[in-house]
This record gives C-alpha cells, structure tokens and sequence, in this order.
C-alpha cells in the first residue's frame, strides 16, 4: 500500500470518529499516531520500529508546538474578554446602544448587535459572547415584546462577530497554522467584522419595517440621556484602541498588545469594584477555555505531520489546479464544502483539520492568504449557527431554556442569508478585506 492510499483511508478514519462523536482533539491525535505508523510499516520497518519512529514524531509535537511564543497571544485575548464580562462592562455596553438606536425598527435587536460587536472587540470567545448576551439582552427584548426567535437569533448570531471582530482566538489560530502575520490578520478583520454587524442590522430593520410585530421600536430619550451612557463604553473602547493602536504602530507584538490590554481591563475592573471571587472565575474560564483550544491544537498538528508525510496537501493542490474552472468557481466550491462540514464539526476543528489539506490549493490559485483567512474565519462565523452542531445556538437555548433550541435555529435563519451575501460581497470586494492591513503596512 503507498504513502497516498494511506493518508486517504486514515483521513477518512478520522472524518468518520469526528461525525460519530469523538472529540477532535481525540480523534485527530489518535488518528495522526496510528496513520505515522502505517507509514513506516508500509515502507517496510519492523513492528517495534514502527511503533517507535511513530511515537517518538508524536511525543515531540505538544511541547514543540506550546513553546510557539505565538500562541501566548490566545490566553491574553480571551482573559480580556472574561475580565471584561465579570467587571460588568456589558451592561454598560448594552445600554449605550439602546440608547442610541433602539428607536429604530428592532431597535433592541439592533443595539443587541452593536452591543456584541463592541464585546467582541474585547474577547476572543463567539460563545462567550453569545452567553454573556443571553443575559444581558435578551430579557430587555422579551420584556418589550419583541418576537422569541428574533430575540434569540440575534444574539446566537451577533455572538459570531466575535470569531472576526479582533482580537479573535480563531484568527490567531488560521495565522499559526498557515505561518503568516498574526497582525496582519487582526488589522484584516476589523473592518470586515463592522461591515457584517451592519448587515446584520440593516437585515433586522428591514425585517421590523415590514412587520413591526417582531420588533417594535422604542421611545428615543432625551440626548442629555443618550449622552449619559456613553462614559460606561469609555472602557472598552480605550482597550479596542490600545490594542490596535500598539500594533499598528510597531509599539507591541501581538502578545504584548494583548497583555496590555488585559491589564488596563483588569486595572478598570478593579476601580469599578471587582470581587476577588469573579477574578477567580475569569482567570479560571479563561484557563480551561485556553486548555481546549491547546488540547485541539496538539491533536491536529499531530494529525497534519502524518498529512504532510503521507503528500495529501501537495496531492490535493496540484488536483485543483488541475480542474478546468475559474478560479472563483473553485473558491465557491470550497466555502460550500466548509459551510457543510460546518453543520457537523465545531469551527476551530473544522479550520484546524482542511487547512493544512485546502490551504496550499487556494495559494496555487493565486489568492491572497490574508485575504482567504478572512474569508475562511467568516466561514467559521457561519458554523457557529448552522445546525445540528450550532453551538452558539445551544449556548443560547441553554442559558435561556424558556426558549426551545428549535426557535433558536428558526432565528437563525435570516441571519444564515445573511453571512452568505456577507461572504458574496467579500468575494467581489476583497479590498474591503485587505484596504486596513495595506494602509497600515504601507
């Protein structure tokens, strides 16, 4: 049996674990290990040898991969996040946008989005932030008789700004991967991620416009009042500010914007009264969200030297190549193929197990790699909502049980258009993508 009909049946193993229920990390190292072995037993080694080579490759990978001082980036960027949400910043953030807009048709709905965007400026974590937004919006929506699926898509899918938004843990993880510029990619971001949320709300005000019923809007207060919300978003806009501001200036890595921007949170947190015991509980979220996204790293890049031995990224490259399409047909076939293998795997494992495999394909095509990370990323947001594994969705349905998990993903659904025309537009505008990242390099 060669190298290539190797790689093909353990890539097929593990596709089939990931779809029967085996945890990605899991099925990825398991997979990785035994197809290394394989290998050299087709190439003819003895047992024992095999088994040896095999384990000793594998053994190698999660402490030469963790000590990857690009990866001290993740715990900063979500820690911001998870500080952020227990000092109570969202609230602040949630009333502002009311405040501001709710006047418009879904006007709740649409302070939801911004209110998720701001957040999402902020944390690393989509499901973090559909969670937190749960809480904080939904019952204001419910209260003011705005439609439960309406109330719950919103959130489910305005949670999803912040796999693009910066600083995004999926954006470091696509930049790790793929070795390219981990603040290039954050810059990239930005202005895409603004761009979604406003669809997003030109979607629900076009939607309460023509049926008032699911949203109606609200009495706009006195400007004295609308201006009186604003010093509570001072934080995190001073946060989003550093960040961006370190980093496009050449003042900080990645790494050490993040951190700077985790302490001037945690120095605000303070001053507004933090509780030891919910520092406690965003140092230890942050830990164990930290800890999964670690655990699936090692798994996966054990999975991809067996991928890299057995040729299949290479084989796969020169078959696209190969096929007699534009390039732009093949790009839409590959972000079909992403969008259902998003209704089955989770995004960071679905990102961690086809770039290795997809990645120098879309490079021999001629596209831009900050660019198709992006896209890719944007493609990720899609699968936080699209069922059965939409996991914002069942973050909702679980924080707000008076809300079965059916209505959630009924809600969802306009915003699933949505994203398709968001990732159309991207698709024919890649400037939108990449203006930012060229301004500030140039």
């Amino acid at each position: 049996m060669d190298e290539f009909t190797v790689g093909l049946l353990v890539t097929a193993g593990l596709l089939a674990a990931v779809f029967l229920g085996v945890r990605v990390y899991v099925a990825a190292s398991i997979a990785g290990l035994l197809g290394l072995v394989a290998l050299r037993l087709a190439g003819g080694e003895a047992f024992e040898d095999a088994w040896r080579i095999g384990g000793g490759i594998v053994g190698t990978i999660p402490h030469g991969k963790s000590v990857n001082y690009v990866l001290s980036v993740l715990p900063m960027f979500i820690l911001i996040g998870f500080i952020a949400y227990h000092a109570g910043l969202t609230h602040d953030l949630f009333n502002a946008a009311r405040a501001w807009v709710g006047w418009v048709p879904g006007g709740l709905a649409v302070a939801s989005v911004f209110a998720t965007a701001g957040f999402a400026a902020v944390s690393g974590a989509s499901t973090a932030t559909a969670a937190v937004f749960s809480r904080v919006a939904i019952p204001h929506m419910l209260e003011s008789g705005y439609d439960r699926r309406l109330a719950a898509g919103v959130v489910a899918a305005g949670g999803t700004l912040a796999s693009l938004i910066p600083p995004s843990a999926i954006l470091v993880i696509y930049a790790i991967i793929v070795e390219e510029s981990v603040g290039t990619l954050i810059l990239a971001g930005f202005l895409p991620g603004i761009v979604s949320a406003l669809i997003y709300a030109a979607l629900i005000i076009g939607q309460c416009a023509i049926n008032p019923k699911l949203g109606p809007a609200m009495p706009s207060p006195p400007l004295g009042e609308k201006l009186g919300t604003l010093p509570g978003t001072i934080p995190i806009f001073a946060v989003v500010a550093i960040i961006f501001s370190a980093m496009a200036a050449g003042w900080a890595t990645p790494t050490e914007a993040g951190a700077l921007g985790a302490f001037v949170v945690l120095v605000i947190a303070l001053f507004r009264g933090m509780k030891w015991h919910s520092l406690q509980d965003a140092l230890m979220e942050t830990a164990k969200l930290t800890v999964m996204i670690f655990a699936l790293i090692w798994g996966v890049l054990i999975f991809v030297r067996f991928l890299g031995f057995a040729g299949l990224p290479e084989a796969f490259a020169n078959w696209i190549i190969s096929l007699p399409y534009p390039p732009t047909v093949i790009m839409v076939m590959i972000l079909l193929g992403y969008a259902v293998l998003g209704m089955f795997m989770d995004a960071i494992g679905m990102l961690l197990l086809t770039l290795p495999v997809v990645y120098p394909a879309v490079i021999a095509l001629g596209y831009d790699p900050i660019w198709f990370g992006i896209i890719v990323v944007k493609m990720c947001e899609v699968c936080l909502i699209t069922p059965p594994v939409g996991l914002n969705c069942y973050v909702v349905a679980a924080v707000r049980p008076d809300i079965p998990l059916g209505d959630v993903f009924r809600g969802i659904f306009p915003f699933f258009l949505a994203d398709a025309a968001t990732v159309g537009l991207f698709l024919a505008f890649p400037e939108i993508v990449l203006w930012l990242p060229n301004y500030v390099n140039s």
